[in-house]
């Protein structure tokens, strides 16, 4: 397994994501790489706060952080890295440096993350990452166990390949996957193809030994429909394609997942429909 990407600015929140980035990497054997943006200087006076170089206090913070966690991963290592630059820019070029098996990153923190996540430019690194992301809210409980997924299925044909990193990330933790089918029109040929690529999915699962369960749902607003019922089971994550329904390929969060990305209080999975993973027939 490659390394995790952890992007961390030292609030609260981003601490948590690492937090939950160390438990997914505990059980499935990756190393993880946090990483500290720090942003570009603007002109200002060399004798201001502003101007100061903060990257030897990140440094030692760095080395602390890694010092106290570092024995729960003992198979593995915990590194870091300070990339100068904007944040957006510089986890998604990170990551592929890398070749990174995930991001995990808060969605508030201090240091501008809150502006970040806020916006276009949420949709701009979740869109920008060449692998699956999972974005963290504050206040998730870090000590709650990966048990519940939630994976929706629409009537595109992309909707389908967030199953497999999906069963990739539910075995080593035994999760249960809950299949949830949206019917978002009385449309018979779309409801079928629903059903159908819900059925595909579900053959994947048995195949690859993933316990779930399947639950259809009428729904006349996709992104509040997956989050109530996330909620309504307890879910610890929900797995998304970042285009749903009338999605296009491009650099944008689609408008269902950018709505998922900013108001879930669950961890959400985002996968591109140009991530290909191996074990599916479609």
């Amino acid at each position: 397994m490659s390394k995790i990407v952890v992007a961390i600015d030292f609030s609260d929140c981003s601490i948590n994501a690492f937090l939950h980035s160390l438990s997914i990497a505990q059980t499935v054997k990756s190393d993880l790489l946090l990483v500290w943006v720090q942003k570009e200087a603007a002109h200002t006076d060399k004798f201001s706060d502003i101007a100061k170089d903060p990257t030897k206090d990140v440094q030692k913070a760095f080395e602390e952080l890694i010092d106290k966690y570092q024995p729960d991963l003992p198979s593995n290592k915990i590194t870091f890295k300070i990339r100068p630059g904007k944040v957006y820019n510089e986890i998604p070029a990170e990551a592929k440096a890398c070749k990174a098996y995930m991001v995990i990153c808060g969605t508030h923190g201090a240091s501008g993350f809150e502006k970040f996540w806020i916006g276009s430019n949420a949709n701009r690194i979740v869109s920008a990452c060449n692998c699956p992301v999972i974005t963290i809210r504050g206040g998730i409980n870090i000590k709650r166990p990966l048990k519940k997924i939630v994976l929706s299925i629409d009537s595109t044909q992309e909707t389908r390949q967030k199953a497999s990193f999906t069963a990739m990330l539910a075995k080593p933790f035994n999760a249960e996957v809950n299949i949830l089918k949206l019917y978002s029109t009385r449309s018979k040929s779309i409801r079928q193809n629903v059903d159908l690529y819900a059925s595909q999915v579900e053959r994947f699962f048995l195949k690859e030994g993933v316990n779930f369960n399947t639950i259809a749902e009428e729904s006349e607003n996709i992104p509040e429909t997956i989050i109530n019922y996330s909620k309504k089971i307890d879910a610890n994550l929900i797995s998304i394609m970042t285009e749903q329904e009338s999605s296009a390929s491009n650099l944008w969060l689609g408008p269902y997942a950018q709505q998922i990305v900013n108001q879930s209080p669950i961890p959400v999975l985002s996968i591109h429909s140009r991530d290909v993973y191996t074990g599916l027939g479609f």
